[in-house]
């Protein structure tokens, strides 16, 4: 079936929107005629890591169209939101922690299917597909069944893509990894989609103060806005010792949403004694941070990495499109909408702090 996308050509390289074929469902996969698809810093990490053109995307919307003879879990015409795969077999899948699936990389950013045959071609030739077990940086995306959530069909499909990702890898973090309790202090590095949607989660269940940390000053007025108490600019004054002074003895919990290790050891090193630090923010490869022993020791600090928010995705998603529903969760607040040709300005806006979280909207 011949389908549009947008091609990811090399490192740095503009996208390009061409026609390619994309394979028939297998008994357990799902064709998904995508609706929107929004634009996470994961997808540009990993075009600027592409040895060979890519199709990339991983936090579709759209209809079932199609679905393979064992596929019971939806069917043509349900409206959907795609998220990570994972094997479902595994130890860690067995344990009902598939974010921490033993075969991630196989199932989320090996190119093509586990068995290794690709879901997309062009002129006969394979792409690098199946991205988180998707690749919806196209009109249609075929996704396993483990890896399809169903939603309900009067919510706006085309805003709940990042349910798959971005908005609950933050706000999962905050309800399904940190747990915090009310009245307990958490802080935020970096407010962008996960920090924002971090903030609204911590905001929901009571969090004070909620601290968010930014250069962006247009950020930390969103975050005020969406339940922060605090902004903190990090190049005007040293955000440890800022929180410090706001929470007396440092904060219980902090998320490090960047990714860049010196910010991680900020996030460390502003906890309180019996104090998490969740680690999110996806750092350069072999990345390492340095942290005090002695800190980590005599606080009893804990260090966490946090994965697609440790998010069941077939009870967290329905739910956090519940929230959204109820004006709980204002996601809307975050995107703005682009036309899939317009994916090179997504990028730029997403890259340059002019957009927080992109969407793309598919051609009908």
């Amino acid at each position: 079936m011949k389908i549009t996308a947008a091609i990811a050509q090399g490192p740095d390289h503009p996208f390009a929107i061409e026609q390619i074929d994309i394979d028939d469902p297998r008994p357990d996969e799902v064709l998904v005629r995508l609706v929107a698809t929004g634009v996470c810093h994961t997808d540009i990490f990993f075009r600027d890591l592409m040895p060979q053109p890519a199709v990339l995307g991983h936090e579709g919307a759209g209809v079932v169209e199609a679905v393979g003879s064992a596929v019971k879990k939806v069917q043509p015409g349900d409206h959907v939101v795609l998220s990570y795969g994972s094997c479902g077999t595994c130890p860690s899948c067995d344990a009902g922690a598939p974010y921490y699936c033993h075969d991630f990389g196989v199932h989320n950013a090996s190119g093509a299917r586990p068995d290794g045959t690709p879901t997309l071609t062009r002129d006969g030739t394979p792409l690098f597909g199946n991205f988180f077990s998707q690749s919806s940086f196209a009109s249609h995306a075929l996704a396993n069944q483990t890896n399809v959530v169903k939603v309900r069909k009067d919510a706006p499909l085309e805003l709940l893509g990042p349910l798959g990702c971005g908005v609950q890898t933050g706000a999962g973090s905050v309800m399904n990894g940190l747990e915090p309790l009310p009245g307990e202090a958490l802080v935020v590095f970096g407010a962008g989609t996960v920090g924002l949607s971090a903030i609204m989660a911590a905001n929901l269940i009571g969090c004070e103060p909620i601290i968010a940390v930014d250069p962006v000053a247009a950020r930390r007025d969103l975050a005020l806005s969406l339940g922060a108490h605090h902004g903190i600019d990090p190049t005007a004054t040293d955000p440890v010792a800022e929180i410090k002074r706001l929470t007396g003895k440092g904060a219980l919990h902090a998320l490090e949403c960047t990714g860049i290790p010196k910010v991680f050891e900020q996030a460390v090193a502003c906890l309180a004694p019996r104090g998490t630090c969740g680690l999110i923010g996806a750092p350069p490869p072999r990345s390492t941070a340095a942290i005090d022993l002695g800190n980590l020791l005599g606080k009893g600090i804990r260090i966490r990495g946090l994965i697609e928010g440790e998010s069941q995705i077939d009870a967290f998603i329905p739910h956090l499109v519940e929230l959204f529903q109820d004006g709980l969760l204002p996601i809307d607040r975050l995107v703005t909408f682009y036309e899939l040709d317009q994916i090179n300005e997504a990028v730029a806006d997403s890259l340059e702090g002019r957009t927080i979280k992109p969407i793309l909207r598919m051609p009908r």
